[in-house]
This record gives structure tokens, sequence and C-alpha cells, in this order.
């Protein structure tokens, strides 16, 4: 039973390892760009479920209110991440603290709900920054099956129970044009909680993430 048990999970990290890490495209003028960027503001994350997979029991109001908790943990997290590689010195850019953009967002009357009617310059403006983070993660559904919590606890990612695709990107705060831009749309290799996911998105991002000082 315990060879067996090892063997499981000696072949899920396997599986895992040799996961896609996703598609990379940065703006080729991004240096001369963003030269005189200082700060970059990290939005929510627009989170989604797949109706077709989730129970009959989970509601849509319920779904709806799961999303936008998950999206503001993986806020956190994502922000949580970078913070952790800013104390190393690695980025030429701050991050501004997550709690004071969603404040500031609140009181310009921009919401969870409604924040894709803005602009990405006009968001940035509100925000006072140079740059504004954003993305979507679809999964198929919310973490509740055995099996999932079981792959979830032995190696720290969500297994094919469910499928999670992720989109992140950088947008100039000047004129919203696109500066970069990460899809992970082969729904593995990433982790399933918003914990997780913040870590496994980090871990695929951080050689290719820009505003890294030169060595």
């Amino acid at each position: 039973m315990k060879k067996q048990f090892n063997y499981l999970v000696l072949l899920i990290i396997t599986l895992l390892s040799g996961c896609s890490g996703g598609e990379i495209y940065t703006k080729s003028d991004f240096s001369d760009v963003t030269k005189n960027h200082k700060k970059v503001a990290i939005l929510p994350f627009t989170v989604s479920y797949d109706a077709k997979s989730i129970s009959k029991d989970f509601t849509v109001e319920a779904a709806k209110k799961a999303e936008k908790e998950e999206s503001l943990i993986f806020q956190q997290n994502i922000y949580a991440q970078f913070l952790k590689r800013q104390a190393q010195g690695k980025y030429t850019v701050v991050f501004q603290d997550v709690d004071d953009t969603n404040a500031i967002l609140q009181r310009n009357g921009i919401s969870y709900d409604n924040v894709t009617s803005f602009t990405k310059n006009e968001i940035a403006n509100k925000l006072g920054v140079d740059a504004v983070i954003s993305g979507t993660i679809r999964k198929s559904k919310p973490m509740s099956t055995t099996g999932a919590v079981v792959m979830t606890f032995l190696v720290g990612f969500g297994g094919n129970t469910n499928r999670v695709d992720i989109s992140m990107v950088l947008h100039d705060g000047k004129d919203g044009n696109l500066l970069w831009k990460y899809d992970n749309d082969k729904g593995s290799g990433l982790g399933g909680s918003p914990e997780s996911l913040a870590k496994s998105l980090m871990n695929n991002i951080s050689k290719n993430f820009p505003y890294q000082k030169e060595n």
C-alpha cells in the first residue's frame, strides 16, 4: 500500500512537471515606453466557473459570491508574491498595496462588477500609478471534490478534476496599451486554490516578467 502511494505521488509530480509554462508576449519597445515607470497596481482578477461543471446545489448567486471572494484572495496572494521579489531587489518598480488599490477604486465607484466598463488608463489615473496588472482566471468548478482536495494536499496543485486557465496582462497607465501578457490555457500546471495558483503563476513568469533589474 505504501509503495502504491509513493508511486502515485511520484506519478503526479512527474505529470505536473511536464506541463507547459504558458505563452508570453512583451511589447517590442517595452524598455523605452516604461523607462519612467515607478509604481504598478494589481487589480482583482476576474474569476469564473464553468456552469456546466459545478453542482446543481451551487446557485448562481453563490457562484458569483465565491468568484468575487476568490478574486480578492488571489489579488492579495499575487501581491504578496510580487512584494517578496520586490524585497529581494528584483524589480525597478514598486507595487501599490492592494488594500489601497481597492479603497481608491471603491471611492471612485469602480467595483469588481463594473471594472470592465473603465479603460485601463482611466483606472491607472484614478490610482495614480504608471501601469496596471489585471487578468482572468477560468476554473471548471470550485475546489470541492475529495480527489481534488487530496491532489492539492499532496503536491499543492489542483488535478484534472478542476481545470484552471489563467491570463495575466500589464497595461500602460498613460495610454492603456498592452505592454505584456501571459496566457496559460492548458488547464494544468497551475494550482487550484488562490494561494497555490499565485505561487504557481509566479514560478512560471518569474524569469519573464518585465521591470526586472539588470544584474
